[in-house]
């Protein structure tokens, strides 16, 4: 398990390297990251590369076996690049090219800003890609799907589609756009849908645009990778993500890399919501290769550029936060950043080291971590093996950003809410595609699965149809592929397999609302009511209130080998807690009960042994009471009652 931290050498004096290097040698610090802000200094003017600086920097770390996770630039262009050629800059919905002077605003179909990229790219990697102090590779940084509207991506948008539909009659018909008057007669009639808000344009325009602009990314990061490859096919190639509004499809994006890579920054004051646990970030990050990933950006320290300051994280959180991550299948956790920077936007982002130049109580707790880091070495083969699995569609998060449904309705929120309550029962829990290979799963949920997929509904029948459980929401089958109302009775295709529809539902926002199940528990239910009516399936919870009072709110459908489910409404946490207990109780899947609020326990494994991760998410000690004794990997000892402080990990063998 390793420990890193991002450097930016070209932000400070040599003298400093030296001092910086020889500390996190001491501390322990296995890995830096390098470079990505930095294309100004590597090529200062056009075809001028300087590289001299960047070899010496790699020499003082690799010197103390430091391994180097070297970026490529190509999110901050030079500004001599921007005043040559300023149809690089992204055009926004007005119309305006975006004044630069911050990261990230090159168009990323400019012609020219690949040319520059696909060089600077190419030179670094001849430079470095065999070089053995190289241990990975990151390509530009925090990438978005751009809603660029320059002329670029006008025209490369109606290619797009024209590749996808063949003709305009085509696009036509698949966008319904005899509604307003809105048929085009020429290509060049089509345009981005970023002028007005997205509720008020063309639904299916919008949902397509946000695929063409997922795919521009998509093929960026992969294009840069390949130039790496090239050099060295055995490097180790990622693009590091934070979630953002301009998402793109991130199985895609990382389809072609290595290894998942997240930028990681937990909520450091906690409210009562059970759902607030970064846990289900870092499931997701999982889960876009099912396989182990690495943390480029964690915590450390009071946060603030564009919003004011974060409080300070409280004692525990530094090296909690990076358990947790580890605990989720993190392999390698790397720190933003070492050092506080002392100019530019991000002076109050605070690293490791602040202004003061002195280690601080952070500091001190970062050091404590990377010893702790050292006794981890018996993980380092084990993953995650989950028994739920969740289903993310970045169609669905597209479509329901584009026509919000209901007051307080938001697509991520109705995944976390299962999430929650799985882990509540310490329960590993998969994040994935819903066109992944489902055949493992002992219960999957599939929530407000809104677009029609073709191939995720196959999977869908084939999973249930051959003994699998599912759990579906409101609001699901309502689009077709092109985002489209279908004409059926909700919810559509999934009928048959869920044995009822929908009647008629009622938006009913934030009021709030009671069902009760079948065992005779009330819970609230808010935002949507799907009244069913149901066909082969019976009836697990109804509603207590309005006109439908006594109708199916909650259903349960034997459908060939498996079950399905149905959830007409959202309820609060307490219900899908209770549901998920159900859930496991009749597919099997082991339950830890009576768990103190807070506390979080995932299982890695190598197959052979188990180490069950143990994590205090909360402000107030806990002790927690185990079946039997198991061997601490952390203090080497048995261990009969664990007693954990706020933010501490205890990790136990099985």
């Amino acid at each position: 398990m390793r420990i890193g931290v991002d450097y930016y050498p070209e932000q400070w004096d040599r003298s400093i390297w030296q001092a910086d290097s020889d500390l996190m040698a001491k501390t322990g610090v296995k890995l830096v990251r390098l470079g990505e802000f930095s294309w100004s200094r590597l090529e200062p003017s056009d075809g001028q590369f300087e590289f001299q600086w960047l070899d010496d920097a790699i020499s003082t770390f690799s010197r103390h076996a430091i391994g180097i996770v070297l970026c490529t630039p190509t999110s901050c262009p030079p500004l001599w690049m921007y005043e040559t050629y300023p149809d690089i800059a992204q055009v926004g919905p007005d119309g305006r090219r975006i004044q630069t002077g911050i990261r990230a605003h090159r168009c990323i179909n400019a012609p020219m800003f690949l040319y520059y990229a696909k060089r600077i790219t190419e030179a670094l990697a001849k430079r470095y890609a065999n070089n053995p102090a190289i241990a990975a590779w990151q390509i530009d940084n925090e990438i978005e799907a751009y809603p660029c509207t320059c002329d670029v991506c006008c025209n490369q948008f109606r290619d797009w589609l024209i590749d996808k539909h063949d003709t305009l009659e085509n696009i036509n018909a698949a966008f319904g756009n005899s509604v307003w008057s809105g048929e085009y007669s020429d290509i060049s009639q089509i345009k981005p849908p970023n002028a007005y808000p997205k509720a008020w344009q063309n639904p299916a325009l919008c949902l397509e645009y946000s695929r063409f602009t997922s795919d521009s990314v998509t093929k960026f990061i992969n294009d840069m990778s390949l130039i790496i490859k090239r050099e060295n096919p055995k490097a180790k190639v990622t693009t590091n993500i934070c979630f953002t509004e301009n998402q793109p499809d991130l199985y895609k994006l990382y389809e072609g890399l290595d290894f998942a890579a997240y930028d990681n920054y937990p909520q450091i004051t906690l409210s009562c919501d059970k759902t607030v646990s970064h846990s289900f970030e870092l499931d997701m990050i999982r889960g876009l290769k099912q396989k182990n990933f690495w943390i480029m950006e964690q915590l450390s320290g009071p946060t603030g550029s564009w919003a004011p300051m974060s409080p300070t994280p409280r004692p525990g959180q530094i090296k909690g936060y990076a358990m947790q991550a580890m605990a989720h299948g993190a392999d390698t956790v790397m720190f933003f950043r070492w050092r506080t920077a002392k100019t530019g936007a991000e002076m109050f982002w605070h690293g490791l080291i602040d202004h003061s130049n002195v280690p601080s109580r952070r500091f001190n707790e970062f050091a404590e971590l990377c010893k702790e880091a050292q006794k981890l070495s018996v993980i380092e083969t084990t993953e995650l093996v989950s028994d739920v699995a969740i289903l993310y569609s970045p169609d669905a998060q597209w479509a329901f950003n584009i026509q919000p449904q209901t007051e307080g309705f938001e697509y991520l929120e109705q995944l976390r809410l299962f999430h929650s309550a799985f882990a509540r029962y310490g329960a590993n829990i998969d994040i994935i595609a819903p066109t992944a290979d489902l055949t493992k799963y002992k219960a999957v949920i599939a929530p407000a699965l809104y677009v029609y997929e073709k191939n995720a509904a196959e999977n869908i029948y084939r999973y249930v149809i051959k003994g699998g459980t599912l759990v579906m929401t409101a609001r699901s089958g309502v689009k077709d592929q092109f985002n489209n109302c279908i004409m059926e009775p909700l919810p559509t295709i999934f009928r048959e397999v869920i044995g009822a529809e929908v009647k008629e539902y009622d938006s009913i926002g934030i009021h709030e609302q009671n069902i009760k199940d079948f065992a005779g528990n009330i819970f609230k239910c808010r935002q949507w009511c799907d009244i069913l009516e149901l066909t082969t399936a019976r009836a697990y919870a109804e509603y207590k209130d309005s006109f439908y009072s006594g109708s199916p709110a909650v259903s349960m459908n034997r459908y060939c080998s498996g079950v399905a489910y149905y959830i007409g409404t959202v309820c609060d946490a307490d219900f899908y807690e209770s549901f998920s207990g159900n859930i496991m109780k009749q597919t099997g899947i082991p339950r830890l009960r009576d768990l103190p609020n807070g506390v979080e326990v995932t299982t890695r494994t190598n197959g052979l042994d188990d180490y069950i991760f143990f994590f205090n998410n909360s402000d107030k000690e806990v002790e927690i009471e185990i079946p039997k004794a198991m061997f601490s990997i952390i203090d080497g000892s048995d261990r009969e009652k664990l007693s954990l402080k706020p933010y501490g990990m205890e990790i136990v063998r099985k």
